[in-house]
């Protein structure tokens, strides 16, 4: 297998962005992505998108790349697409560098997008049901309004579940909430940039006890690009690598993906979670970053709460954790969060992060979940990058 190397990201502001459309969100997001690398359109062998929810949302189903690319320089360049909940992003990355690292293309692109915001605000949270099982559920009935995301009634379930078991407490997740609003502060693409206190997430409307609003990542617009290729083609570039050390997925995984994707990543990396220097963890409720503290490794179970309380997952700590400010600030387009994760990360590690950047960055892990069965996601990818 060939060694794969990131050349090129980008990324739009995450935001509420109503009749931008998947089509626009991509092709701003891809701009960074090629000037970064100083790639042409002709260097890229394939394309792979990831997008979950379009289909309710804006009713675009199927052949969502062909049609984002319709009438660009890529449109007859190879596509596929990819649907894996909030993994789709993940995913379309990947499967990126699988077929890189197989010789089947020598440089692909990997793209997630996602429009949630629409006039008519029940879609996105109709299209949430479909991240579980609907036979389990049932479907919605014509002209039922949902107000809520059903993955936020599960992460309350398992949340409280957390307290009871573990002796934490509510703060600790408004802990993690605030954390991750402090680095979205200097991360001008986050959706959420102003300052809270504890108090506010507290005192903020109640979703699903114990989790109020600020606990919860909000419905958001944007789109996130990777370039990745084989390390002879980046090298030639002359720009600067990170190299992907693995990437791997963990689906159903008996109630475990994180845990088990995690472990497979690192065993093939040959290193440990406490030798990475940044993180960015699937943090779509606030409680479910301190419960992937233990799953990642960086603790003993149910421990996490010491680490937030400790200071030792935010920027300045031991073990920096969602300095993009996470899914809880800069924000959850699901089809696009996987690719975002991993421009943080390559950021991070290219030393251009600005204010919240983290000093020697080398080694970094991502963690996308996707989907809700039998207690966890649904599935879970885990990518480590190292800096070369």
């Amino acid at each position: 297998m060939r060694e794969v190397a990131i050349v090129g990201v980008g990324m739009t502001p995450f935001g509420k962005f109503i009749g931008s459309g998947i089509r626009r969100l991509s092709l701003d997001a891809i701009k960074g992505a090629f000037e970064t690398s100083g790639l042409e359109y002709s260097d890229i062998d394939r394309v792979y998108f990831g997008n979950a929810i379009a289909g309710t949302v804006i009713q675009q189903d199927m052949i969502k790349a062909q049609v984002v690319f319709r009438h660009h320089p890529l449109a007859d360049v190879p596509m596929y697409n990819f649907e894996n909940a909030c993994a789709s992003g993940g995913s379309a990355f990947l499967l990126a560098v699988e077929s890189v690292a197989s010789g089947a293309a020598d440089c692909v692109l990997a793209l997630g997008a996602e429009q949630m915001h629409h006039v008519d605000k029940t879609r996105a949270f109709n299209a949430l049901r479909g991240s579980t099982d609907i036979e389990e559920i049932g479907e919605v009935e014509p002209g039922t309004l949902s107000a809520n995301s059903i993955l936020m009634d599960f992460y309350a379930g398992v949340a409280q579940n957390y307290l009871d078991k573990y002796g934490a407490s509510v703060i600790d997740f408004a802990a993690v909430a605030v954390k991750n609003r402090s680095h979205a502060v200097f991360n001008p693409y986050a959706y959420l940039r102003a300052p809270q206190t504890i108090d506010d997430v507290l005192e903020a409307r109640e979703i699903v006890p114990p989790l109020t609003l600020p606990m919860c990542s909000p419905v958001t617009d944007g789109a996130a690009a990777v370039i990745v290729c084989s390390m002879a083609k980046a090298r030639a570039l002359g720009v600067p690598i990170v190299r992907v050390l693995a990437s791997c997925n963990a689906s159903g995984a008996h109630g475990h993906p994180v845990e088990a994707a995690a472990r497979q990543a690192f065993e093939i990396a040959g290193i440990g979670a406490i030798d990475c220097n940044i993180f960015e963890l699937h943090d779509a409720a606030a409680p479910a970053e301190l419960m992937q503290y233990h799953e990642i490794g960086l603790c003993a179970e149910g421990q996490g709460y010491h680490l937030i309380r400790a200071g030792e997952t935010a920027i300045g700590g031991r073990f920096p954790v969602n300095t993009s400010g996470g899914l809880l600030s800069r924000g959850h387009p699901l089809g696009a969060t996987g690719c975002a994760q991993i421009y943080e990360i390559v950021t991070q590690l290219c030393g251009e992060a600005g204010a919240r950047q983290v000093d020697n960055a080398r080694l970094g892990l991502a963690v996308n979940g996707g989907g809700w069965l039998d207690g966890s996601y649904a599935l879970a990818i885990a990518t480590v990058l190292e800096r070369v």
